[in-house]
C-alpha cells in the first residue's frame, strides 16, 4: 500500500515561516555569527532563557533557513513566543512595544495561515489571470526579513478575504461625487484626470450634475466617511456618497493598488490600514512627485534611458486626483515639506498609474518579490523562480546551479544596472526594492529587462540633479526627496544592493538553485565594472564592494520602536544597523 505524506496544517506552515523571519531579523540586526556546530543559540538574558534552532542553510546575505525552534528547556517556541522574547530584549523593557510586536506577529501568522488554506483549496489561478497579476498575488508569506510581513491592522476576516491579493480578491470601486471646489487634480494625459477616472464608472454610477466623480477603495470609503473633514463635506453638500459600482478590480501586491486586465491604467488609493510598519495613505507630495517624474520622462529622460538600457523602463504615474477638506485646498498641496509630506486630509485620493501589463501585453513582467517567494500553498513549496531555473536547466541540459548563475548574471545586467546608471548619470535615485521592481522575462524565463514602479521612492541629488534641468528646470527641488548624496547612497545600498541584488542571490542560494558564494563573486565583478565606468558618480558601487560593513534597514528594530516608514524626515523613518559586507567578505 502506498503511503502519501499528509500536508502540513496551514497554521503550522505560517508559524514556521514567521519563526524563520524573526530569527533571520535577529541574526542580521544584532550581528549573530554563523554557529560552528550548526545550531543557532540565542541567549536572552532579559528573560533568563534562550532559543535554539538547527541551521538548515546559512546564507552569506542573510536568507538563512532554520529547523524547529525550541526554548532552552526543550519546549517548542512558536512565533508568538519568539516575538515576545525578542521583543523584551529589543524594547528596553517597554511593555507596550513588546505587546505591539507580539500582536502584529500573531496577526501576520493568522493571515498567512488563511492565505495558505485558501490557496491550497484552489491552487489554480482563475481563468483570465494575467502573468502580471499572478505574480502580484503570489507573495503568500511575505518579505523573508520582516517580522510582520502580512500584518494588516484593522482588516476583518471577511474584508481580508475580499481585499487581499493572496486570496485573489476582487471588488468594484466605491464612488463619491464632489463639488469641483474641493477637488484638486493634475494630468499629463491628453485629457483631464477627472474624465479618465469617470470613464471607469460607466453607466453604473450617476453623479449629480456639475460634480466630479471620485473613486475610492471600498475599505477606505467606509473609513473616510467617519473622518470629521469628510463628514463636514457630506453635511455641506460638497460631497455625495454614491456607493459601489462598475466592474471588479483586483488588488496587487501592495494591497491598495488595483488592477484590471482590460483597463489602460491601475489606480493607487490611500488605505488607512497599518500594513507592515506604515499606514498606506498617499501624501500630496507623492502625487506631485509621480507626475513630475512622468513629465521628466516625457521631456527626454525616457528616451535617454531607453537608448542606454532598452529593456528597462519606469512605470509612469501620469495623473492624480484628490478631495480636499475645504474649498481653499488642504494637505500639503504645494508638494513641499520634509520627508513624505502630509497625507491628503480627506483620505479620498487616487494616483493614476499606467498599465502596460494588460491582457494583450506582449511583455511578461513579474514582481520580483513574488517571483522569489517560496510557495507553501503549492506541492513542494517551490517558488516561481525555482520553476524557471529548473526549466532552463532541463531545456539546455546544464546543471541547475549553472542555470541559476546565468539567471543572476542576466538579472544584474537587465534590472540592477539601469537603476544605478540613472543615479550615476542624472542624480535620480530609485528606491528599487523587490516589491516595487518587476523583471521582464523572455520566452525561456530569463531576465530580459525590468520595470520600476513607485511614486514614493524617487530621490533627487542636489549635487547632480542639475543634469535633469535641461528637460525640466529645477525638477525635484520641491518634491520632498531632495536630499544629500550621503542619504541617497545609504538608501540605495540597502534597497538596490542588499534587498534587491543580494536578496536575489540569497533566494537562489537558499532554494538550492545556485552557489551563493559564486553569485557574490559575480556581483563583485559586476559592481567593479560599474564603479570603473562611473567613478565618483556612483559611490554606491564602491560601497557595496569595498566597505567592511554596510548600512542595512533593521525591520525588527523599526517595528519594535513603532516607527512609521512613510512619515517624518527621510533620515529618521527607519532604524539602520551595520552588517558585515558579504561581497567584501567573499574576496578575503
Amino acid at each position: 500500500m502506498s503511503m502519501t505524506q499528509e500536508p502540513e496544517p496551514p497554521l503550522a506552515v505560517a508559524d514556521r515561516a514567521a519563526v524563520d523571519n524573526l530569527l533571520r531579523c535577529w541574526v542580521r540586526e544584532t550581528g549573530v555569527e554563523r554557529p560552528a556546530d550548526g545550531v543557532l543559540r540565542l541567549e536572552l538574558p532579559s528573560s533568563g532563557t534562550g532559543i535554539e534552532a538547527p541551521v538548515l542553510y546559512w546564507s552569506p546575505v542573510g536568507w538563512h533557513r532554520f529547523g524547529p525552534a525550541r526554548l532552552r528547556s526543550g519546549a517548542p517556541a512558536s512565533a508568538t513566543v519568539v516575538a515576545a522574547l525578542l521583543g523584551v530584549e529589543a524594547a528596553d523593557g517597554d511593555p507596550e512595544s513588546v505587546a505591539d510586536l507580539t500582536a502584529r506577529v500573531t496577526d501576520s501568522v493568522r493571515r498567512v495561515a488563511e492565505f495558505v488554506r485558501a490557496r491550497s483549496a484552489a491552487p489554480e489561478d482563475p481563468e483570465g489571470t494575467t502573468a502580471f497579476l499572478a505574480a502580484e498575488q503570489a507573495l503568500i508569506t511575505g518579505h523573508p526579513l520582516h517580522p510582520t510581513p502580512k500584518s494588516r491592522e484593522g482588516l476583518t476576516e471577511t474584508e481580508a478575504a475580499r481585499y487581499s491579493p493572496e486570496t485573489r480578491g476582487g471588488f468594484p470601486l466605491h464612488w463619491f461625487a464632489a463639488d469641483p471646489s474641493v477637488v484638486q487634480a493634475d494630468s499629463s494625459l491628453d485629457r483631464p484626470a477627472q474624465d479618465l477616472i469617470a470613464s471607469f464608472a460607466g453607466d453604473a454610477v450617476q453623479p449629480p450634475p456639475g460634480t466630479v466623480l471620485v473613486p475610492a477603495h471600498p475599505w477606505q470609503a467606509r473609513d473616510a466617511v467617519h473622518r470629521p473633514a469628510v463628514r463636514a463635506l457630506l453635511d455641506a453638500g460638497l460631497l455625495h456618497d454614491l456607493g459601489p459600482g462598475g466592474p471588479d478590480w483586483s488588488p496587487t501586491s501592495s494591497v491598495r493598488t488595483l488592477y484590471r486586465a482590460d483597463a489602460p491604467v491601475m489606480l493607487k488609493f490611500s488605505l488607512g490600514l497599518r500594513i507592515t510598519n506604515s499606514r498606506r495613505e498617499n501624501t500630496r507630495s507623492e502625487l506631485h512627485r509621480g507626475l513630475a517624474v512622468d513629465r521628466l520622462l516625457t521631456a527626454g529622460l525616457g528616451r535617454a534611458l531607453h537608448a542606454a538600457h532598452p529593456g528597462f523602463a519606469v512605470v509612469r504615474d501620469p495623473a492624480w486626483l484628490a478631495v480636499d477638506a475645504s474649498p481653499d485646498g488642504g494637505g500639503d498641496g504645494d508638494g513641499s515639506g520634509s520627508g513624505s509630506g502630509e497625507s491628503c486630509d480627506s483620505g479620498l485620493d487616487v494616483v493614476v498609474r499606467a498599465n502596460p501589463f494588460g491582457a494583450g501585453a506582449v511583455t511578461q513582467a513579474v514582481c520580483v518579490a513574488g517571483l522569489v517567494a517560496p510557495r507553501p500553498d503549492l506541492p513542494g513549496g517551490r517558488s516561481h523562480l525555482a520553476r524557471l531555473v529548473h526549466g532552463l536547466a532541463e531545456r539546455t541540459g546544464r546543471p541547475v546551479a549553472e542555470a541559476g548563475e546565468e539567471w543572476f548574471a542576466r538579472y544584474a545586467e537587465q534590472v540592477v544596472a539601469p537603476v544605478l546608471w540613472l543615479y550615476a548619470t542624472y542624480g535620480l535615485g530609485l528606491e528599487a526594492h523587490q516589491q516595487n521592481t518587476l523583471v521582464v522575462l523572455d520566452a525561456d524565463g530569463r531576465p530580459a529587462g525590468g520595470r520600476y514602479r513607485d511614486n514614493q521612492g524617487y530621490y533627487f541629488s542636489p549635487a547632480r540633479s542639475g543634469a535633469l534641468y535641461g528637460w525640466v528646470p529645477g525638477v525635484g527641488r520641491d518634491l520632498g526627496t531632495y536630499v544629500a548624496d550621503e542619504v541617497i547612497d545609504e538608501r540605495l545600498v540597502y534597497y538596490v544592493g542588499i534587498n534587491n541584488l543580494l536578496g536575489v542571490a540569497g533566494a537562489l542560494g537558499s532554494q538550492g538553485l545556485a552557489d551563493e558564494t559564486r553569485l557574490l563573486r559575480h556581483a563583485d565583478g559586476f559592481l567593479a565594472r560599474l564603479a570603473a565606468e562611473h567613478g565618483d558618480r556612483l559611490r554606491v558601487a564602491a560601497l557595496l564592494r569595498d566597505e567592511p560593513v554596510l548600512r542595512c534597514k533593521a525591520n525588527l528594530l523599526t517595528r519594535v520602536r513603532g516607527m512609521d516608514e512613510l512619515r517624518g524626515p527621510l533620515e529618521a523613518q527607519s532604524v539602520y544597523v551595520d552588517i558585515a559586507n558579504p561581497i567584501a567578505e567573499v574576496r578575503k
